[in-house]
């Protein structure tokens, strides 16, 4: 039977809201941000669960981080032109994650140079496979087009200074953090702070396999050195607070100093896990799925260690 003409009435706008919409909006001049949805990834954001940096600067355009797949980089590319007329010159990768630089190869064909520490490549290249897989498995054709393209511009140090069109950008790179090759980008004229995914506001952070909690702490002193004014989180909303602000308790030095007694003292890992006291932190998105999963990776990590 053929639907119905109300049907379809219904049906268009239940599939437009299906449709990622990538917008950015100004946080200083000539420096704007897409937030990005706070969820996991899903097919309503086509993966894209992210924050998206922009810096406009007289001699082309600067984009922090490329998003998930090839469309929706085409979609991050659309809302740049509603911004600037300069082309993308840049992209920089703060890390290894999907949605940080799966977008990469849209933003190559269109003459882009791709930044990332060189130890986000050696990431990329080890689990960027698997995450495509994941990708296409829960986007469907909305992955198609998407390629694992790597950078080609490798700082190698802990802190790198770049310059376009009079705009200063330092990389800052102190052994990684939710993934090896996580970096910050420091604009220091603006004092304005891309964290990628070392910095989390509003909802709970993730520690994976890769994680590193003790160099996440290192970058986090970083931050509150540099003491910007203005900081894009990797996710959430843009915040002036730094990092280990009072309203955002520092879970990372709890769980750490939590599972290093119980390493001490020879509690096993899964007591060690059920007599964390995450209540502080649990008001935050994600914590009910996270939670558990962060404790046991510390608690194995500090094992290592």
């Amino acid at each position: 039977m053929k639907p119905t003409f109300m049907a379809l009435a219904l049906l268009v706008p239940a599939l437009s809201s299906w449709a990622l919409e990538v917008h950015f909006q100004p946080v200083a001049a000539d420096v704007y941000a897409y937030i990005g949805d706070t969820g996991p990834r899903s097919i309503q954001n086509e993966g894209l669960n992210a924050n998206i940096g922009l810096v406009v600067t007289p001699a082309g355009a600067v984009l922090i981080d490329s998003g998930a797949t090839f469309q929706s980089a085409r979609k991050i590319d659309e809302a740049i032109k509603k911004v600037t007329r300069q082309p993308v010159r840049w992209v920089i990768n703060t890390g290894g994650q999907d949605h940080r630089w799966l977008g990469n190869g849209y933003f190559q064909a269109q003459g882009a140079e791709l930044i990332a520490h060189v130890t986000a490549r050696a990431d990329m290249q080890s689990r960027g496979g698997d995450q495509l897989a994941a990708l296409r498995a829960l986007l469907g054709e909305r992955a198609e087009g998407t390629v694992a393209t790597l950078p080609t511009r490798l700082p190698i140090g802990s802190d790198t200074r770049m310059e376009l069109g009079g705009t200063v950008f330092e990389l800052r790179h102190r052994g990684g953090g939710h993934t090896p090759g996580d970096i910050v980008v420091w604009l220091p004229e603006k004092s304005v702070l891309f964290s990628g995914d070392i910095v989390y506001v509003d909802r709970l952070l993730a520690i994976i396999p890769v994680s590193n909690t003790q160099y996440w702490l290192d970058t986090f002193r970083v931050i509150q050195v540099l003491r910007p004014q203005v900081i894009v989180p990797g996710h959430g909303n843009v915040t002036d607070e730094p990092p280990h602000a009072p309203r955002r308790a520092p879970i990372l030095e709890a769980l750490r100093a939590h599972m290093k007694r119980a390493v001490d003292s020879g509690i096993d890992v899964s007591d060690a896990v059920k007599s964390f006291d995450g209540t502080p932190f649990m008001h935050l998105l994600n914590a009910d799925e996270l939670m558990a999963g962060n404790a046991n990776r510390v608690y194995l990590e500090v094992e290592r260690e």
